[in-house]
């Protein structure tokens, strides 16, 4: 039997349709919007056309976006100085740095200057680290939205052998940790791995984030296993291709992510997520209750 859709766009529409409710409400109570600064620097094709589908989103559902774009020649500096005044900002909940910057200005430094209340995207050391010590804060957007489809699916990780693909600081390794944290014995695979076929094969839920496209057959793939396809990558011809070779391995999985449309989507809705909780929670969120590790691996 052909695998099920996991369609991430229903399902996103589904989120930003519960989130515009909750603000709606926190307006009628008199607090004020959300607020999230839209940082993009430079005249990156595809950064444009990210950036604008997030403030489109953020209109959609009641969050004050402003935005700031600026010229690819701003100084690391002068970057820096704007996300100091955006910390300080109490009509800010979230800033969110839109990637890649430009070669001069050192990334890791500037998602470290960022307040980790605010670490919308979920980038921060900080809050990378919190959730390795299984006391989540804002989660990082695209592992996060990985975990929302399962669980809106109703697949369980809790005792299932999840594999990732993919090591990356952004996708792959909080990813893992998201697993971890739902219970899953988790095995993380890169570029060193031995044995790609073998490992992808053991996997029940399997996660795949190189930006490899077809990189991972279908006959790799265990019969019956949930394959999340991350990785996106626009071919010669103009179309896009995820990391795993959709047809093919739609035949073994039971339910499969489409590129695009799948996995995608639930970044923004994540994004918006987080901005919500960072306004309503704000400096709390640092807070670490007893017992706050109760019922996690």
């Amino acid at each position: 039997m052909p695998a099920r859709l996991i369609d991430g766009r229903a399902i996103s529409r589904e989120i930003r349709t519960e989130i515009r409710a909750r603000i709606e409400a926190r307006c009628a109570a008199g607090h004020r919007a959300p607020g999230l600064a839209v940082i993009l620097v430079g005249n990156d094709p595809a950064s444009h056309i990210y950036v604008r589908n997030k403030r489109t989103a953020c209109e959609e559902v009641g969050i004050a976006a402003r935005d700031y774009d600026l010229p690819a020649s701003t100084s690391e500096a002068e970057l820096l100085a704007l996300i100091a005044r955006l910390n300080d900002d109490p009509a800010i909940d979230g800033i969110l740095v839109q990637f890649p910057l430009p070669a001069h200005i050192n990334e890791p430094a500037v998602i470290e200057h960022i307040d980790p209340v605010k670490d919308v995207d979920g980038f921060h050391p900080y809050t990378v680290g919190r959730l390795a010590q299984r006391i989540p804060m804002l989660r990082p957007c695209t592992p996060f939205g990985v975990m929302t489809l399962l669980r809106r699916i109703g697949v369980e990780p809790k005792g299932q052998h999840a594999v990732v693909v993919g090591a990356s600081n952004h996708v792959g390794r909080p990813l893992a940790l998201e697993f971890l944290l739902a219970g899953a014995t988790t095995t993380v695979a890169h570029r060193f791995t031995r044995d790609l076929p073998a490992c992808v094969g053991s996997a029940d839920i399997l996660a795949v984030a190189v930006g490899k496209p077809r990189l991972i057959p279908g006959e790799w793939i265990r019969p019956g296993a949930v394959v999340l396809d991350i990785g996106i990558t626009r071919l010669p011809d103009g179309k896009l291709a995820g990391d795993v070779d959709f047809a093919s391995a739609s035949e073994r999985a039971s339910w499969i992510t489409p590129v695009p449309g799948g996995v995608g989507p639930m970044t923004v809705a994540t994004l918006l997520q987080n901005t919500l909780s960072a306004a309503i929670a704000g400096t709390s969120l640092l807070d670490v209750a007893p017992g706050s590790r109760a019922g996690v691996a």
